[in-house]
């Protein structure tokens, strides 16, 4: 790969810290702006770390699909590896191959089409418990709630029937973790697996949750194995019962543990997130709102929607698909190029971290006309096919796209229904709702709103919540 092409421009920055303080106050801010400022390529110095910022379509589909095998998803993902192991989300090279391949069988639409009736009751139960809410006892935390059940969707998806008496053990065991997790990734602090090993509250803390999490998940492999029920129709099940045809390769034991923690990880603030942004973002703009509505009335009749249903709401997927466009959960992806590249005429040097930033491409004015704007009609297929793929990611791309990206539309699609069909969500005036750039694009605080029932068609659906 030649070196001759020129590096990409540089904002100013510190002298010492270079951009890194900009980094750490106004991440969204300083992506954002350097791309109108500087263009499509960035370079920017993180303290002693480069960093190549792409945002075009072009490049994206770059890193991520025509020269993939020059990138590796680099130390940042090492940094999840107490949790998840070598699972799919921190493998790399012909393991990783091997894994995906064993994996995406169970990931078919077909095959959690079966899960849609256990998401439909788990997400009936934790609608019930707002009644307080509704009944006037103050607002709901609509950030923890949906992190509170997409948790508990994910958690039975995985093990059905088997953690009746777990599911609230698993979901206190994984919320420790994650947080931990969480500060591991944004921490500047290079990942050195001695750090995690020493006596601090939060490692203390990250390792007995890990212990309870590994405890139940292999005891829970353990007896299916045993029983002989590896093929219960769960996402464990479907795990378990997938081979490979060729070499009649399976997963392991030590390989489902990994991959369980993964869909937990992956699995549930992503979605969680998005959620919270499509019901803030309903709640600024009442005429969407409106449409949500009467389709969903119109489609459902007042029933509790199937898998079936979700074609006919239309409009819906296309709000949580214009919801992730603003706020993609996972707003930057970094990659670590193994030899020198060149991207639109730059050179991008090897071992650097090139970051591509979703939160600025979706917002790129070239594929996006008034970007800021909430448009969900933007994803109707009659004004979508003529975007370019790589101008839309919030699941990532190339080889390495989610997995769980059908399992997470399936279950908001029918989160947002059955809440549209009870519910009004209004904001709490006073209480302002901004980003959070954490490991997703979380919202800051705990985003409360208060809930009410909706009349009509929904009155009685609304009663039983």
């Amino acid at each position: 790969m030649t070196t001759s092409a020129p590096l990409p421009p540089m904002p100013p920055g510190h002298w010492l810290w270079g951009h890194q303080l900009q980094r750490q106050s106004d991440p969204l801010g300083l992506y954002l702006k350097t791309r109108q400022q500087f263009g499509d390529v960035v370079r920017f110095r993180m303290g002693y770390v480069q960093v190549e910022q792409l945002t075009h379509p072009n490049h994206v589909k770059h890193v991520l699909a025509d020269a993939s095998a020059r990138y590796t998803k680099g130390t940042v993902f090492d940094k999840t590896r107490p949790l998840v192991g070598n699972g799919l989300l921190t493998a790399e090279g012909d393991f990783w191959k091997r894994l995906r391949r064993l994996a995406q069988p169970a990931f078919h639409k077909e095959r959690l089409a079966s899960l849609a009736t256990m998401m439909t009751d788990t997400i009936s139960e934790r609608l019930q418990t707002w009644a307080p809410a509704v009944d006037g006892g103050g607002p709901v935390p609509l950030f923890q709630e949906m992190m509170k059940l997409t948790l508990t969707v994910v958690v039975r998806s995985l093990f059905s029937s088997d953690v009746k008496e777990h599911t609230h053990t698993l979901g206190e065991a994984f919320t420790t973790a994650l947080e931990v997790t969480n500060e591991r990734i944004i921490s500047p602090l290079p990942y050195q697996p001695w750090l995690y090993r020493l006596p601090t509250k939060k490692n203390r803390a990250f390792q007995r949750a890990v212990g309870t999490l590994d405890s139940i998940v292999n005891d829970i492999i353990t007896r299916r194995r045993a029983a002989g029920t590896a093929d219960a129709k769960d996402l464990l099940g479907m795990l378990m019962a997938v081979f490979d045809a060729d070499t009649q390769d399976a997963l392991d034991d030590a390989q489902l543990r990994d991959e369980v923690m993964t869909l937990l990880l992956a699995g549930h603030e992503t979605t969680a997130t998005s959620l919270a942004w499509t019901f803030h973002l309903l709640e600024q703009h009442p005429e969407v709102e409106a449409t949500v509505h009467a389709e969903v009335d119109r489609e459902l009749g007042g029933r509790v929607p199937t898998v079936e249903d979700l074609p006919k709401l239309r409009y819906l997927g296309c709000v949580f698909e214009e919801a992730m466009r603003l706020y993609p959960p996972i707003w930057a992806i970094p990659r670590v190029p193994q030899e020198d590249d060149v991207v639109d005429g730059f050179r991008i040097p090897k071992g650097d971290i090139v970051i591509l930033v979703p939160y600025v491409t979706h917002r790129h004015p070239d594929f996006w006309p008034e970007p800021e704007r909430f448009d969900p009609t933007r994803f109707l297929p009659e004004n979508s096919k003529d975007r370019p793929r790589w101008a839309y990611l919030p699941f990532g791309g190339g080889q390495r796209q989610c997995i769980g990206n059908n399992f997470a539309m399936m279950e908001a699609q029918l989160i947002l229904a059955m809440v549209a069909q009870r519910f009004t969500l209004r904001g709490v005036p006073g209480v302002p709702v901004e980003p959070e750039p954490h490991v997703t694009l979380r919202p800051r605080g705990p985003m409360p709103m208060v809930v009410t029932r909706r009349g009509g068609v929904s009155q009685e659906l609304s009663r039983m919540a």
